[in-house]
């Protein structure tokens, strides 16, 4: 039996592909894809540490000569300047260990200028070099570098574990920990995001946006307040990116400040817009999640609902609901979330999907 690689326990595919990988020819290159907060970092950490027949410790401070990992620059996006070091140090023999181990965070970030510097080393590697990139976002991953990966896949955690990570590590109350693992599908980063912070804000405001319609109360514009946290978070990552680049300024040479100025724009923008899309999508499908649990409840089904801590305001939605017209209402949140991915006017799209849901649950 292939062994067990240490954090795979709720990932039979990456449990069985890794470890038979251990147990003869490792891949030249991996992709690890699934939620974030699922455990692929933990995991690339110890398949390296596999690899390289050395210590964990060494591994986790990134102390070993044969290991390079890689994270986006300012977080947000995989430059040519990232990986050239990969490109360069792969093809030099091992200096400790039989073998070169290469980790490149958020794959799905990399640019096609970066892509393309990749592809020799994807396509041609030395026999001593392994790559594990990690992505949340399978489908954002250029297929030039996709087709080039043996595919691992890390399932969405169980709620219970995600729940009992919240409690253990940031102090959590049970209902609540189990309400946010629920709404986040099996992704605890997510969970944790709504769970402290600005998340209960955020969930705040959906409820309220979609407790606004059957209440008749759309003529509040109850989607402002989601607009402006979305706003907010995408202030917030141009803040974080201005902060980097000004610390790093200086160091760059007088020639390529134009350069440096440009890429930092672009990159700032991508920050802000990915920010403030990923907030309104969320609060967009806590929306869709509040119908759905009504419907559930009224069904007779209130153990089913993700909103766990909030049985009595279930109930009482449910109370005089028609819970086929809260499934047309999620139908109506999903192609409203469709339709953003489109680049349409968010408050013009949020509005109409107020209405709309206006009118169909206010006669309920």
């Amino acid at each position: 039996m292939p062994p067990t690689l240490l954090g795979t326990e709720h990932h039979p595919h990456a449990r069985a592909v890794l470890g038979a990988a251990l147990e003869g020819q490792p891949s030249h290159a991996y992709l690890f894809h699934g939620p974030s907060g699922t455990g692929k970092r933990a995991v690339a950490e110890a398949f390296a540490t596999a690899l390289l027949e050395t210590d964990a410790v060494r591994v986790e401070h990134r102390a070993h000569p044969d290991l390079m990992w890689v994270a986006p620059s300012g977080a947000h996006e995989l430059l040519v300047d990232d990986v050239k070091p990969v490109v360069s140090a792969a093809a030099r023999t091992p200096f400790e260990s039989q073998r070169r181990v290469f980790v490149l965070e958020r794959a799905d970030t990399m640019n096609d200028e970066a892509a393309n510097r990749m592809l020799k080393t994807l396509e041609e590697p030395p026999t001593f070099v392994h790559l594990v990139l990690l992505t949340d976002r399978p489908s954002d991953v250029l297929e030039t570098i996709a087709s080039r990966c043996q595919a691992v896949r890390f399932d969405p955690l169980p709620d219970d574990e995600v729940a009992a990570r919240l409690e253990r590590e940031h102090g959590v109350d049970a209902r609540t920990a189990t309400a946010c693992a629920r709404l986040a599908m099996g992704d605890a980063a997510r969970a944790a995001a709504l769970a402290t912070g600005e998340g209960p804000r955020l969930r705040e405001a959906a409820e309220r946006l979609a407790r606004a319609a059957p209440a008749g109360q759309m003529a509040s514009k109850p989607w402002r307040d989601v607009l402006s946290m979305a706003s907010q978070r995408g202030e917030g990552a141009v803040a974080a990116l201005e902060e980097a680049h000004a610390r790093d300024r200086e160091l760059v040479a007088k020639r390529d400040r134009r350069r440096s100025e440009t890429e930092h724009a672009e990159r700032a923008r991508r920050a802000q817009r990915r920010a403030y899309t990923e907030t309104l999508d969320l609060a967009l499908g806590l929306a869709g999640l509040w119908y759905r649990d009504v419907a559930a409840t009224a069904w007779g089904a209130p153990e089913l609902a993700c909103h766990a801590d909030r049985p009595g305001e279930l109930a009482a939605d449910a109370g005089t609901a028609d819970p086929q017209r809260y499934r047309q209402a999620v139908e109506l949140v999903e192609d409203t979330r469709q339709r953003l991915a489109l680049n349409v006017n968010e408050e013009l799209a949020c509005e109409a999907l107020g209405y709309r849901l206006e009118r169909l649950l206010a006669a309920s």
